[in-house]
């Protein structure tokens, strides 16, 4: 049996030898190129780890000026633990999603450094926005969401992220 290594080419290369060579004594002859799996739908499915979004109201700076658009990332584990350690959350349960958000938002406007002081100065409606935003990416993968009009009873889709006013 003969062994390959298979090095930075890729896998898909070790693939491509295996078919194009003859198999030695012994050993059955590789599947054809059409039969073996590939990187099935790599274009089609390629991981999403950032989503944009459009606050309902805006995050006002120290200057005045309002921050709407942003962009929040998919959380990891550590994401989700290291609110547990810290104090501001012992103290005060409440704490944790804006603690939570401030690691996950990686940008707000001009502001690339969101941080919790950040956070504690949005309003109301903003964090709640957030935190539904952050529910849905991380446990659907995705912001859309299938809704149905209460006057004709179509259904459809829309993407929470928004974009125009009247349309997160």
């Amino acid at each position: 049996m003969r062994r390959r290594t298979v090095t930075s080419g890729g896998l898909d290369e070790v693939l491509d030898s295996l078919a194009s060579s003859p198999p030695a004594a012994g050993e059955e002859a590789p599947a054809p190129a059409a039969a073996r799996p590939r990187e099935r739908d790599r274009d089609q499915q390629e991981l999403r780890t950032e989503f944009e979004f459009e606050l309902p109201r805006g995050y006002v700076d120290d200057e005045g000026q309002v921050h709407r658009h942003g962009s929040m990332r998919l959380a990891t584990a550590r994401d989700e633990l290291r609110p547990q350690i810290d104090l501001r959350v012992k103290e005060n349960p409440a704490y944790l999603s804006v603690v939570l958000l401030s690691q996950v938002i990686t940008q707000l406007g001009t502001i690339t450094d969101v941080h919790a002081g950040v956070v504690e100065r949005m309003y109301a409606t903003d964090v709640a926005f957030l935190q539904d935003f952050y529910r849905r990416i991380n446990s659907e993968g995705h912001t859309h969401a299938a809704v149905t009009c209460p006057l004709c009873h179509g259904s459809f889709e829309v993407d929470l992220s928004g974009g125009r006013l009247g349309e997160s």
